[in-house]
């Protein structure tokens, strides 16, 4: 998580040198973007208030924003695709709604569209500064809807997401994650956000499609490890299929895909039976050639694995996440 967090602040510096520069970039923005702001998208013989391409280029010109590979930023300007990612996320009027990374905000007004209460963690302070002015541009009655945390999703609270708009009164109120997740850092946001908002009941998450297939794999996969473990821990992901290049700006040169994440309705275990079933996922796959009895050693004899009706001499990519919990059980009392 260290790792992850040093390059989100390397980045938004960054980014922040690049766009925050100039003192009159938000005249820029009044000036040159709004006129195109107030501009509507067709779709499907509709006329709809979401950003497309030109509302895209428009708005990273008057921000000064020159999309680069090194700070992953592809932006989505189909409106089409937004709205079918906001479908398949169930998101209906009055839904809570936590999206991470909003850029531009093409994902945020198709979620604000239905009607939903959204709240944004954005991590640069000039993005954060112009969406608020977006929203009211393209869907001023919406714009009661909107709420916005500048802050890094890594760091961010349950606490601080309630007070936003999720609910002051209940920070495990349920909600939704609907996100196109920053790709190098898109397996610990969610795992983070997992493990500190109880309210946070399902998700629909644009990744880049290696981190799709890890998420979604199941054992004995080669895709199957940290991630896949971890997650299941939580409840129940699948891919929902491929999103097209095209619908980026500019083009990556990897697929996307979306994940579909449900949780459970009643967790494995509780603080203690997760950190040391944690620890033992970690020391499993951390050499992913070596049998449980090798890869375990010092942390569970390899007669504590086969009590747990475990083979010792299986590899960590074999095991189940309910496989993992029995042997952190052994762990824990023979710890006692």
């Amino acid at each position: 998580m260290d790792g992850a967090e040093e390059r989100i602040e390397d980045q938004c510096g960054e980014l922040n040198r690049g766009i925050c520069g100039a003192a009159d970039s938000s005249l820029d923005i009044d000036l040159v973007a709004r006129p195109l702001l107030q501009q509507t998208t067709r779709i499907n013989g509709n006329n709809t208030r979401l950003l497309g391409a030109s509302h895209v280029h428009a708005l990273a010109k008057a921000l000064g924003i020159r999309p680069t590979k090194k700070l992953g930023q592809n932006f989505m300007v189909d409106p089409g695709t937004v709205r079918r990612i906001v479908s398949l996320a169930g998101v209906t009027a009055g839904s809570r709604v936590l999206e991470v990374g909003p850029g531009l905000g093409s994902l945020t007004l198709g979620l604000l569209e239905t009607g939903a209460l959204v709240t944004a963690v954005e991590i640069d302070p000039c993005l954060a500064e112009q969406l608020p002015k977006t929203v009211a541009a393209l869907q001023p009655e919406h714009a009661v809807n909107f709420s916005l945390v500048l802050n890094d999703a890594l760091k961010v609270t349950a606490t601080d997401l309630a007070a936003a708009a999720l609910d002051a009164d209940d920070p495990d109120h349920p909600f939704f994650l609907v996100s196109n997740l920053p790709y190098n850092v898109a397996v610990p946001i969610l795992l983070t956000l997992l493990e500190k908002c109880c309210g946070l009941r399902s998700a629909v998450i644009l990744v880049q499609n290696e981190v799709a297939d890890r998420l979604s794999a199941a054992p004995g996969s080669k895709c199957y490890g940290v991630p896949s473990v971890k997650l299941a821990w939580y409840g129940e992901a699948f891919k929902a299929g491929k999103v097209a290049r095209s619908v980026f700006w500019p083009v990556p040169n990897v697929d996307s895909a979306l994940v579909m994440f449900m949780r459970r309705d009643t967790p494995l275990g509780d603080d203690d039976l997760h950190r040391r079933t944690f620890q033992l996922v970690d020391a499993a796959f951390s050499q992913r050639r070596k049998t449980l009895r090798a890869a375990l050693k010092g942390l569970i004899s390899a007669d504590a694995i086969a009590a747990a009706g475990i083979d010792p001499t299986l590899r960590g990519e074999k095991l189940t996440v309910d496989d993992f919990v029995r042997l952190a059980k052994a762990c824990l009392t023979n710890a006692e």
